[in-house]
C-alpha cells in the first residue's frame, strides 16, 4: 500500500467538523499533488489547475461531496468524486456530488484546464477519502473497545467480525468528527479499486436530459434585465464616439452607456485578455427588444496606438507584450509568415552538426505546413449573471478560472474579494475560451451602473468576433535522408501569429543524432489564446504529416518508420530534455496497430495513422477513408491512448470520441480570417463546422492497461487526429494537404 502524509508544509489538508443533527464534515485542500515540491508547480503554465472540496457524511451514511472546480462537459464533477469515494469505500449510490461556489478562503486553485484535473489531484483526493475511512474506524474502536486494526469497511459500512458488531458511516460520522485527523495514511492498492475504473454516469445526465436549469444562460433573478454589448467591428480600432438617442427611445430599453472593462493602470494577470476595453452597453426588458435597441445604435470607431502590456505569468514571471497599430489582413499574414520563415529563427535546441547532416545528405525533404486562426465557438454563447449592489457582488455563469477573474474583478468594482460571490454553472463549452471572462467584468460594470441584477449575454456574432482566438500558424520541415535512406537529420522551424507553436524537446527530438529546432513570432492586436491543446493542435498535425511522407521516402510503413525512431529514443536517446516516455509513446501506436487490423484492410479502406504527446498522455489514431460513390467518407477511427489509470472509462471514451470528432471537424473545415481587421465571419453559416453525417461512423477507443498515476485525458486524442486525417486524405486521393483546413485545397468531402 502507499502511504501517504495528510499535511502539505504549513498548510492542513484536513479539518473536521461535527454536523447539528448527527453527521461529520471533512475540509480538504486537494492540492496539485501530495508529492509535487512547490517549485514543480509553478513551472507548468496553462498545463496544470488544482481543486479543493469538501466531504460531508450525514447520519443517515449519504456523502455530500463538493466539487469546487468548474464542469466544463470534461466530467470531473463524476470522476473526481469517485476517486475520493474508492478510498472512503462507499457505496457510489450513496454519493452525492454538487457544485461548490467559488471561496478563496476555503479553496485554491479553483481552476479546469490543460487536461491536469485528475492528474494534479490523484494523490491528494484519494488521501481526503482515506483520512475519512480511517478516523470512522477510529470512531468505531474506540465506541466497540477494539483494536482499530480489526475494523474493516464495505460499501459505508464498518465491520468488527470478532464481535460481529457492525455500523453504517453515518451512526459514526459524529463520533468520527471528534477524532484528530491521522498523520498519515494508507491509500488502496490499485488492484483492489471497486469504483475507479468502472464507468459511472454523469451525476448531471439526467438534469441536462431533462432540461433542469444548469448552465449560465439559464439564470433568472426577478428583476433582473437583460443587457448586451457592442464592441468594435475590427482589430486596431477604438470607441471615438456613440450616438444611441435612438436606440434608448425604443421599446423596453433602459440604458445605453458605455463602459471601460478594465482600467488602464490594472496590472494584468496571466487570463486578463480583453480585446475591446471600452464598449457599449445596451440594457433592456427582454433580449428580443436589447437586440433591436443595438441594430439602431450610432457608433464610431477610430484607429488606436501602438501600445505595450505588461502581464504576470503563473509563476511570476512577467511579459511585456507589444502591441501594433493598424489593421490586419489574412493576406498580409501570410505574407509576413512566409518571409519569417525564409530567416533565420531563435535556436531553441540543436543536437550534433545538421548542417553538415544536410551538406552531405543523398535525399532532402522540405515541406511547409500552415494552419488559420479558429474560434472556439462554444454551444453556450459568452453570458453571465451579476448583482452589484450595496458595496457587495454576487454572480453566476460558466467560467474556467473563476478564482483568478475575482482577483480582475474586484480590482475594477472596487469591492474587496471578501465581498464577491460567484457561484459557477455547467459551461456550455469551454476548452480555454471561458478563461478570459471580461464579460463577466462587463456584467457587473453594467450591473453596479444601473443597480439592479443583469444578465449579460453575447449574441453568437459578438462572441465570434471578439478574440481569443487559435493562432495562426506556420511550420517548415526538413529532413535528411542518406544513400540508404537512413534519417540522419531533421529540422523544424515554426512561428506564428503572434505565438510559436514549437515544442522543441518533443518526438522526434531524441531520436536524431543531427536535429535542429528553431521558432519565430509575429506580433499582433488580435487576440489569441488557450485553444484546446494549445500549440499541439496545429505542430502535431504538421509533425505527423511531415513523419509520413519521410517515411515513405525511405521505403517504410508508417508504423514502422516510428517505431524505429522510438526505439532509439528508448535505447540510444540524442540529449538529455526530452520530455516524452518513448516507450509508453511507442505502446500506444503498437495498440492502436493491433486493434486497427494494420495491413490487413481490405482494397478499398484508405489509412492515415497519427500519434502525438502531450498534457502528459500518449495518443495514436488510425482514421479509415472509404470511398461510397466515388465520396470519400471517414468510416472509422481507431484510437489507443496511454492516460495511466483511468478512473471513468464511460467518461474517458467519451472525451476521446469527442476530440476526435473536434479535430476531424476543424482539420477539414476550421477556418477563421480576416480583411482591415473585420472577422470575415460571425456565425454559422459561414464559419463552417462538422455535422452528424461527416462524424465518423463509428470510433473505436482503447486505453492502455498499466497502474501509472492518471494523466490528462480532454485534450491529448485532439492533436493526433489532425495528421491522421491528412495522412489518410493522401492515401484517398494522391494528393498532400499542407495548408488547414484541408477542404479548401480540394473538395473531396463535403
Amino acid at each position: 500500500m502507499t502511504i501517504v502524509k495528510t499535511s502539505y508544509g504549513r498548510r492542513s489538508f484536513l479539518k473536521t467538523t461535527a454536523l447539528a443533527g448527527g453527521g461529520m464534515m471533512l475540509g480538504f485542500s486537494w492540492l496539485a499533488s501530495c508529492t509535487s515540491k512547490p517549485e514543480e508547480l509553478l513551472t507548468m503554465p496553462e498545463e496544470w489547475f488544482d481543486i479543493n472540496g469538501f466531504l460531508k457524511i450525514g447520519e443517515n451514511g449519504v456523502v455530500t461531496i463538493f466539487s469546487p472546480n468548474p464542469e466544463g462537459g470534461q466530467n470531473v464533477k463524476t470522476s473526481m468524486p469517485m476517486i475520493v469515494a474508492e478510498e472512503l469505500d462507499v457505496d457510489w449510490k450513496n454519493v452525492i456530488v454538487e457544485q461548490a461556489p467559488l471561496n478563496t478562503a476555503l479553496y485554491s486553485r479553483q481552476f479546469i484546464g490543460g487536461s491536469q484535473a485528475i492528474r494534479q489531484g490523484w494523490q491528494s483526493l484519494r488521501m481526503a477519502g482515506a483520512s475519512a475511512r480511517y478516523m470512522l474506524r477510529e470512531a468505531a474502536a474506540q465506541t466497540w473497545a477494539v483494536p482499530v486494526e480489526e475494523i474493516t469497511t464495505e460499501a459505508g459500512v464498518l465491520y468488527h467480525k470478532r464481535s460481529r458488531n457492525k455500523a453504517g458511516y453515518g451512526e459514526m460520522a459524529s463520533a468520527a468528527a471528534k477524532i484528530p485527523v491521522p498523520k498519515e495514511v494508507q491509500l488502496k492498492n490499485v488492484k483492489d479499486f471497486k469504483i475507479i475504473g468502472t464507468s459511472r454516469k454523469n451525476v448531471d445526465g439526467k438534469k441536462i436530459i431533462t432540461g433542469q436549469p444548469l448552465f449560465g444562460i439559464d439564470q433568472h433573478r426577478e428583476g433582473m434585465l437583460i443587457a448586451m454589448i457592442a464592441h468594435s467591428p475590427a482589430f486596431g480600432m477604438k470607441l471615438k464616439s456613440v450616438d444611441a438617442s435612438a436606440a434608448r427611445a425604443m421599446p423596453g430599453i433602459r440604458d445605453v452607456f458605455t463602459i471601460k472593462v478594465l482600467n488602464d493602470d490594472f496590472e494584468r494577470q496571466h487570463f486578463d485578455t480583453c480585446t475591446f476595453l471600452e464598449v457599449v452597453a445596451i440594457v433592456g426588458n427582454s433580449t428580443w427588444e436589447v437586440m433591436n435597441a443595438k441594430k439602431a445604435l450610432n457608433v464610431q470607431w477610430e484607429p488606436f496606438e501602438a501600445y505595450t502590456e505588461e502581464r504576470t505569468f503563473f509563476g511570476g514571471s512577467k511579459q511585456t507584450l507589444s502591441i501594433p497599430a493598424g489593421v490586419e489582413s489574412t493576406a498580409d499574414h501570410m505574407a509576413k509568415m512566409t518571409e519569417m520563415a525564409s530567416k533565420q529563427g531563435r535556436v531553441v535546441r540543436k543536437d550534433g552538426d545538421p548542417e553538415a547532416a544536410f551538406k552531405n545528405a543523398t535525399t532532402i525533404i522540405e515541406r511547409t505546413y500552415t494552419a488559420p486562426f479558429l474560434a472556439h465557438n462554444c454551444m453556450e454563447p459568452m453570458n453571465f449573471f451579476a448583482d452589484v449592489k450595496n458595496g457587495k457582488a454576487e454572480l453566476a455563469g460558466p467560467l474556467q478560472k473563476p478564482e483568478l477573474t475575482e482577483q480582475a474583478l474586484s480590482a475594477r468594482l472596487g469591492i474587496p474579494v471578501e465581498n464577491i460571490d460567484i457561484q459557477l454553472t455547467r459551461l456550455g463549452g469551454g476548452y480555454g475560451r471561458r478563461s478570459y471572462a471580461h464579460w463577466l467584468v462587463e456584467a457587473a460594470l453594467i450591473s453596479q451602473k444601473m443597480n439592479v441584477p443583469i444578465k449579460l449575454i453575447y449574441t453568437r456574432e459578438d462572441d465570434m468576433t471578439s478574440g481569443i482566438y487559435r493562432p495562426t500558424y506556420h511550420a517548415t520541415y526538413r529532413a535528411a535522408l542518406d544513400k540508404n535512406k537512413n534519417l540522419i537529420a531533421f529540422h523544424v522551424k515554426a512561428g506564428g501569429i503572434p505565438e510559436s507553436p514549437l515544442y522543441p524537446d518533443r518526438f522526434p527530438a531524441g531520436a536524431v543524432d543531427n536535429y535542429l529546432a528553431e521558432d519565430w513570432s509575429i506580433e499582433s492586436n488580435i487576440t489569441i489564446g488557450s485553444f484546446r491543446a494549445p500549440r499541439s493542435n496545429f505542430i502535431a498535425a504538421a509533425e505527423q504529416s511531415f513523419l509520413d511522407e519521410v517515411a515513405e521516402a525511405a521505403g517504410k510503413d508508417p508504423f514502422e518508420f516510428r517505431l524505429e525512431l522510438l526505439e532509439r529514443a528508448k535505447t540510444n536517446p540524442v540529449g538529455e530534455e526530452n520530455d516524452y516516455d518513448a516507450a509508453r509513446y511507442a505502446g500506444v501506436l503498437e495498440l492502436v496497430r493491433e486493434k486497427s487490423g494494420w495491413g490487413q484492410e481490405q482494397a478499398n479502406v484508405h489509412r492515415g495513422v497519427s500519434a502525438y504527446f502531450c498534457h502528459n498522455s500518449y495518443a495514436a489514431n488510425v482514421l479509415d477513408i472509404v470511398l461510397e460513390g466515388g465520396k470519400p467518407i471517414i468510416q472509422k477511427v481507431y484510437c489507443a491512448v496511454d492516460c495511466g489509470i483511468v478512473v471513468n472509462p464511460d467518461a474517458a471514451t467519451n472525451l476521446a470520441e469527442g476530440a476526435i470528432v473536434d479535430g476531424i471537424g476543424n482539420a477539414l473545415y476550421g477556418v477563421m480570417t480576416f480583411k482591415n481587421g473585420v472577422p470575415e465571419k460571425s456565425n454559422f453559416n459561414t464559419y463552417r463546422m462538422i455535422r452528424m453525417g461527416e462524424a465518423p461512423k463509428a470510433i473505436d477507443v482503447h486505453f492502455v492497461q498499466n497502474d501509472i498515476d492518471p494523466t490528462g485525458m480532454g485534450e491529448p486524442t485532439f492533436p493526433p487526429i489532425f495528421g491522421a486525417v491528412a495522412n489518410a486524405l493522401y492515401k484517398t486521393t494522391g494528393k498532400r494537404y499542407y495548408n488547414q483546413p484541408f477542404l479548401e485545397q480540394q473538395q473531396v468531402l463535403g
